[in-house]
């Protein structure tokens, strides 16, 4: 399912609602353990996970980004910085599993937001399959089925980068 983006008074939100079958702390895991994480976002680690703490974002460069971690709660909040937007994990449990919503909140969409909406979409997809022990034919496929959708989505509020 497509995110939904939403004007806000300071700029846009992206948000991605997910369902899933397994325990807040199973998909916890996925999202703050470094071995997990890498299998579905492998540029991405947790360095200090706390609020004030980091992730790094290896870029392909062979430099390397701290994301600040603006606000946590184990077991249902992450929330960092990306770049100059900020994005959210929220995990809450229901009586079939869990429920994951994804936020991202930025201040103005620009021609790459359609390419890290994609990106979320795509990392969302590939925690799902790995999490039913299944993988993605090709995640460069999805991505950019993704992508037209999102370049699609955005049109109206796209600003100059």
């Amino acid at each position: 399912m497509i995110a939904s983006i939403e004007k806000t008074k300071v700029g846009y939100t992206a948000r991605f609602d997910r369902h899933f079958t397994c325990s807040v702390t199973d998909l916890w895991s996925w999202l703050t353990e470094n071995d997990k994480l890498s299998q579905w976002f492998p540029e991405l680690r947790i360095k200090d996970l706390r609020e004030g703490g980091s992730l790094i974002f290896d870029m392909p460069s062979g430099t390397a980004i701290a994301m600040e971690i603006t606000d946590f709660t184990s077991h249902a909040v992450l929330e960092f910085t990306w770049g100059a937007d900020l994005v959210r994990f929220e995990l809450s449990p229901e009586r079939q599993g869990c429920h994951l919503v994804l936020i991202e909140r930025m201040g103005k969409v620009t021609g790459h937001t359609a390419k890290d909406l994609a990106g979320w979409q795509v990392c969302l997809e590939v925690i799902s399959s790995l999490m039913e022990g299944k993988s993605l034919e090709s995640r460069d496929d999805v991505w950019d089925k993704w992508y037209g959708e999102y370049v699609w989505l955005l049109q109206p509020y796209v600003t100059a980068d």
